[in-house]
């Protein structure tokens, strides 16, 4: 049996926490703030196994001036924060070509296929289970022209096993009326999920790691503590922590970290938000996304969460004003005869690499050291898989997927 920290309790640090305590080791789970307090929490909830297209695909550099510059594009840029963001947008566009899409289709396809099943593992006998159910995942279009000009994604998305069938206006008004003359065309994604509360469910399951002998604690890691080739523990805003392993799942937070493990990690914050329609009168079946405005519409344990946009400005701003109004017309437009009890905001951090694709596995400058972080808009989808194969790693199992892509000392 090994001691173990886990630094960061969002869904891959908790997976971790969990898979971990089950192989027998002492695990201490810590976190600034708390389990999914961030990401984790404020996430669309859908278990996208199809979700294998990064957001910079080709042609995107172009459209992007108009984008920051219309009202009602998903995507905003913080001006204050341009000359910060501008050298990692610079690499991050640099990736928006076919090629580049078809290497992280291939790479993200075998960490996301079986997130349903994942996350059903991970959730068995913990009383989280109640939060996972089957759901296909639609993607709408006002359009068929606008169905058309996706083709690309749809055909890489085949071409790497995900199963899916195109439906027409009539085919999906009878599975859902509630998006009566809304699109021409929709795409139901299979072997899909869904979470109907990511935070409770996160939350549920890091109450079962603590009910089976875990220790969580609040705190911020602020350094680190090396003995040679291995880090023997962390420093905390309250105490020293040794350990004979340590893995670092801290999300948006991780860049500092990163740098402090040798790593030249491309990376960004980029700012999320979502809205709920609480207390709805009426419900939508299954999430759908809103391919004109890229937004997530789910529906979730009493309320309807709207969740999308892309912002850059950095971790510390405040909420902006014009992505939460862009998603409160969205709604507008979209349930124009739906009342509800509030609606409520929400801002937070997806962790972003420059290529889009996430960093898993052990760090070479130390013997005891590996990352989970940098899963951009599928951390909830692939964080069961991510903290299994982490545990898997500290008990020198190897997974049975090619992590290269992953592999954080490519940033050496």
């Amino acid at each position: 049996m090994a001691k173990v920290v886990v630094a960061g309790a969002g869904i891959n640090g908790v997976s971790s926490a969990i898979w971990l305590q089950r192989a027998g080791h002492e695990v201490i789970l810590i976190d600034r703030e708390g389990p999914a307090s961030g990401t984790s929490y404020g996430n669309a909830g859908v278990l996208a196994a199809g979700s294998i297209i990064p957001i910079t695909t080709p042609g995107l550099l172009a459209k992007i001036p108009k984008m920051i510059l219309a009202p009602n594009a998903p995507l905003f840029v913080r001006w204050k924060y341009l000359p910060k963001v501008f050298p990692f947008l610079i690499k991050y566009l640099s990736h928006a070509n076919s090629n580049h899409v078809k290497l992280y289709a291939k790479a993200m396809s075998k960490l996301l296929y079986d997130t349903v099943e994942q996350h059903r593992a991970l959730a068995d006998g913990t009383g989280a289970e109640k939060y996972i159910t089957n759901d296909d995942y639609y993607f709408g279009y006002e359009t068929k022209a606008a169905f058309d000009a996706d083709a690309f994604a749809w055909d890489v998305r085949k071409k790497n096993g995900i199963s899916f069938k195109v439906l027409n206006k009539d085919e999906f008004e009878k599975l859902d009326n509630i998006y009566k003359n809304k699109f021409e065309v929709v795409v139901a994604n299979k072997n899909h999920g869904k979470i109907s509360d990511p935070g409770a469910y996160i939350k549920k399951l890091a109450q079962h790691f603590e009910k089976n002998g875990g220790t969580f604690i609040k705190s911020s890691v602020t350094g680190l503590i090396e003995n040679g080739r291995s880090l023997i523990g962390v420093k905390t805003d309250g105490e020293d922590i040794l350990a004979d392993h340590i893995i670092f799942t801290l999300g948006p937070w991780s860049g500092d970290i990163a740098k402090q493990l040798g790593l030249s990690v491309p990376f960004e914050s980029e700012r999320g938000y979502h809205i709920e329609l609480v207390n709805p009168s009426i419900m939508p079946k299954a999430p759908i996304m809103v391919a004109s405005g890229k937004f997530v519409v789910t529906p979730m344990d009493g309320r309807i969460r709207l969740a999308g946009v892309v912002e850059f400005g950095g971790l510390n701003a405040v909420a902006s004003k014009a992505p939460v109004e862009l998603l409160k017309s969205n709604a507008a437009k979209l349930f124009p005869e739906i009342r509800y009890d509030r609606l409520d905001e929400w801002l937070g951090h997806r962790p972003t690499t420059a290529n889009s694709l996430p960093i898993i596995g052990r760090v070479n400058k130390y013997d005891n050291v590996l990352t989970g972080f940098g899963h951009q808009h599928v951390g909830l989808t692939g964080g069961a898989k991510t903290g299994r194969i982490l545990a898997d790693l500290i008990d020198q199992k190897k997974p049975n997927i090619d992590l290269s892509e992953f592999n954080p000392n490519r940033y050496m």
